[in-house]
């Protein structure tokens, strides 16, 4: 905290009436970071009617610019020593997973772009299993993944498995 407080030129104590905890600190930059995501997401779904393939692939470029801020050693120390915190990123990661992926897969359903046989809430629950699987600190560093290079594969085998193909061509 003295190296932040520094950082931007005010005092400590300044700095702890905003966030009363290092934990405040972090939760506060979190809930920001995930506010920034979920406002570029939307600007995508809001467009994304009549191109749905193009929009996947723009949620796609904007989750793997977003996650490529993010190292796996912060994630691995929020998992272990704030595990709350952790926890309001798997929630919040969810609720954008299901929203915007969400609203695409069903776009892409009304135009024959991704199967009609696999209902869309089993698709994002899919999805976000493999995401909750993989993602996870201990797992990337096991696969040698980084957060963007794991979405990335999880995201390339989930929407190759939906597309019919018409949606592959």
């Amino acid at each position: 905290m003295d190296d932040l407080a520094h950082e931007m030129a005010m005092s400590k104590k300044t700095l702890y009436a905003c966030f009363p905890s290092k934990t405040a600190l972090v939760e506060a930059v979190i809930v920001d970071k995930f506010k920034n995501i979920d406002a570029d997401l939307n600007r995508i779904t809001s467009t994304s009617s009549s191109d749905c393939l193009g929009a996947l692939r723009r949620l796609l470029e904007c989750v793997q610019g977003h996650m490529e801020e993010i190292r796996p050693p912060f994630l691995r120390d929020i998992r272990r020593e704030t595990p709350e915190l952790f926890a309001v990123v798997e929630t919040r990661r969810r609720d954008l997973i299901q929203r915007h992926f969400g609203k695409v897969f069903l776009e892409g359903r009304r135009a024959g772009l991704i199967r009609q046989d696999i209902p869309s809430k089993l698709a994002i629950e899919i999805l976000l299993g493999a995401v909750q699987a993989v993602m996870s600190p201990p797992r990337m560093e096991e696969l040698g993944l980084t957060p963007k290079s794991g979405f990335t594969a999880i995201m390339r085998v989930v929407l190759e498995g939906l597309t019919t193909e018409k949606g592959r061509s």
